[in-house]
């Protein structure tokens, strides 16, 4: 049985965030379904309406989630016993668009949104256009990083590193998101605020991922 030696490559990256994800939440309720319906459909039009005027296609606004539910509370009657009384139908609407990262456009976006009549939820989430290769470069550090730690370990112990025998890797889904966060409350969606939101040059922090992958080398 050959002798072995096993390192954990540790593979570190960094990454000026290059893409932007523009998350917004429509929400509309009324005691009539049909009526809240219309409302929703009102919202979604005036939406990309006013990003069409920033230069967004409609097609570029996607659906991610969409939501048609009762809402209910429960009220205390006099006697102390408790009824559940409707308050209308709820439609959640949750879209996205993406764009490649550059200040001025999202200037614009941030205006556009805040002067709709809609008022959406708003958060903005900066990422890498590219993320396979930020991930392929992820994982050509672990390794070499885990070459060096056994070939120094070879040395001092006075091996020679031989043939790699296996790797180890758990393949998952990174999270290959900037720390930096941007989220409005829905009471700052109006026009005067949002267009000083949009003097604010926004420059996000650096994308740092980091994940391990575990090497079996022969030594001589």
């Amino acid at each position: 049985m050959p002798r072995t030696i096993t390192v954990k490559g540790i593979g570190k990256v960094s990454a000026a965030p290059d893409f932007v994800v523009l998350s917004m939440g429509l929400e509309s309720q009324d005691m009539d379904y049909e009526k809240a319906m219309n409302i929703a459909s009102e919202n979604i039009d005036n939406l990309n309406a006013a990003l069409e005027q920033v230069g967004f296609e409609k097609k570029s606004v996607k659906t991610t989630n969409f939501n048609v539910h009762t809402d209910y509370e429960y009220r205390r009657r006099k006697d102390g016993s408790n009824e559940r009384v409707f308050n209308g139908y709820v439609v959640s609407h949750s879209l996205k668009v993406e764009f490649d990262f550059d200040s001025k456009r999202l200037a614009k976006a941030l205006s556009a949104v805040g002067s709709c009549l809609a008022h959406p939820q708003l958060s903005i989430a900066f990422t890498v256009k590219d993320a396979t290769a930020i991930n392929e470069e992820m994982l050509r550090s672990a390794t070499a990083n885990a070459k060096r730690k056994a070939e120094i370990l070879c040395d001092a112990s006075g091996m020679e590193l031989g043939m790699l025998l296996s790797i180890d890797y758990n393949w998952g889904e990174l999270n290959v998101y900037s720390n930096t966060r941007y989220d409005m409350a829905e009471d700052c969606l109006v026009a005067p605020m949002m267009a000083r939101c949009a003097e604010i040059d926004i420059e996000p922090d650096d994308i740092d991922i980091s994940d391990t992958a575990t090497f079996v080398w022969e030594i001589k």
